[in-house]
């Protein structure tokens, strides 16, 4: 059973509750704007994202937040972390603070607004872009991730608005586009300028710490061959002969193999929050016409690295240096692949981050997720998320912390218990007032 939560939390904590109707009303405002993210990294036009960005400015601003709505500059392709060029055309991103009397830590809070489809739509028993209450669920697309804990969080500053609890410290609210596909929204939002003492990402975490999370590069790796007809016979390569590339696949597989089962040994690979070091073939490609021989097999792979293997610049290169050196050693046993060597072509990069446990924030929210019985583990997150990037751009120690599990998330029929959000808009009411103090009156 639920130990009393007195005081002003406890004003606070009764006042969400009784309201909840307000925090569904704002959930299915937020979940009916289409905010699918864009599946190219371009050219794709924009949704509803400027919709649903005014909407929360304008809950913001109601509490008397000042709000800062903008459209970053483009994305260069050069950039170490995005290859190709991306717009923010019609993607504003929004920062809105609430100001507190002073003295206190600030606060950041954070969520993407970004969405994944909804396909196929017809297998959904519900309208996917209306948040449908039924069996104590909320669903809808981002009922989960994460326009639920979205919002929660508003929600919450504002029965802390109506409660009459006034703060010390800045409450930050970010809510970025693009986490879905790139991560360019949370890299602009923390390149403003943005200043916290710690944050939270409503991830849905299932009220775990997520306060790490692994890196990573990918890489597509081509096999040469040398086309020719399928249906007939061939010289040696050396003549001037076909060569199928596919009758190398095997080989370079093979030699990923190895490293996989060499890194889930290695003690430098190892971490206590995350599954460690990784390689992950995602993609084989290869022909043109069923009666052809290829000229290339490529094949595109994932390269997964852990905070503590980062170098002094913030990069895993050696990571990719190994797996390059290893991969290439093992295809020079072939003939053929000695004298034409594989191709690699690196993509995006992908940053690995940690927060220390002894953080402030960190504490009073496994404290508060304890109080209100809900999990409090500190974990980490194998696949990177918006926390990353404030705690690597912005320097602010960021976790994620959020409703529900995450097998919950970009499913048909998405939804999110009504009981945890409630929970979590009170978690988050607590975490602040814990935070960032409260004046007293």
């Amino acid at each position: 059973m639920l130990n009393p939560i007195t005081g002003k939390e406890g004003t606070v904590f009764g006042l969400i509750r009784k309201r909840r109707e307000e925090l569904l009303q704002l959930a299915d405002a937020l979940i009916a704007c289409d905010t699918t993210t864009r599946r190219g990294r371009g050219e794709e036009a924009p949704r509803d994202e400027e919709k649903i960005q005014r909407i929360l400015a304008e809950q913001l601003e109601s509490m008397g937040a000042q709000a800062d709505l903008w459209e970053p500059e483009p994305i260069r392709p050069d950039n170490r972390y995005f290859k190709e060029a991306i717009d923010f055309r019609g993607r504003p991103q929004l920062l809105a603070t609430v100001k507190g009397a002073g003295g206190g830590r600030t606060l950041l809070l954070n969520g993407h607004i970004d969405v994944v489809t909804a396909e196929p739509l017809d297998k959904w028993s519900v309208d996917p872009f209306r948040g449908t209450v039924k069996d104590g669920l909320l669903y809808g697309r981002g009922a989960c991730d994460m326009k639920g804990p979205l919002a929660a969080i508003v929600f919450a500053l504002k029965m802390l608005k109506e409660a009459g609890v006034r703060l010390r410290g800045d409450v930050v609210f970010c809510s970025n586009t693009d986490e879905e596909s790139t991560g360019v929204g949370g890299y602009a939002c923390a390149l403003r300028g943005l200043y916290a003492d710690g944050g939270i990402s409503g991830e849905p975490s299932g009220f775990d710490l997520w306060v790490a999370c692994r890196g990573g590069y990918y890489a597509t790796v081509g096999i040469p061959g040398r086309a020719g007809h399928a249906e007939m016979p061939h010289r040696h390569w050396r003549a001037g002969g076909a060569v199928n590339p596919i009758d190398k696949l095997p080989l370079v597989l093979d030699a990923v193999r190895r490293l996989r089962e060499d890194w889930r040994l290695r003690p430098d690979k190892q971490h206590p929050l995350l599954s460690g070091g990784d390689i992950v073939v995602t993609m084989v490609k290869a022909g043109v016409w069923e009666a052809t021989l290829p000229s290339e097999c490529e094949l595109a792979m994932g390269v997964f690295f852990s905070p503590h293997e980062v170098d002094t610049s913030g990069s895993g290169a050696h990571v990719r240096r190994e797996v390059e050196e290893q991969i290439n050693k093992a295809a020079a046993a072939d003939p053929w692949l000695a004298s034409h060597p594989l191709r690699w072509k690196w993509s995006t990069e992908t940053y690995p981050a940690q927060v220390d446990a002894r953080e402030a924030i960190v504490e009073i929210t496994q404290q508060v997720a304890h109080e209100l019985r809900r999990a409090g583990r500190i974990a980490g997150l194998d696949s990177w998320h918006d926390a990353a990037t404030f705690t690597k751009f912005a320097g602010i120690p960021t976790i994620s912390f959020g409703p529900p599990d995450l097998e919950h998330a970009h499913t048909v029929d998405e939804s999110v218990p009504v009981d945890d959000l409630v929970d979590y808009a009170a978690a988050i009411a607590m975490i602040a007032m814990r935070f960032c103090s409260v004046v007293d009156s």
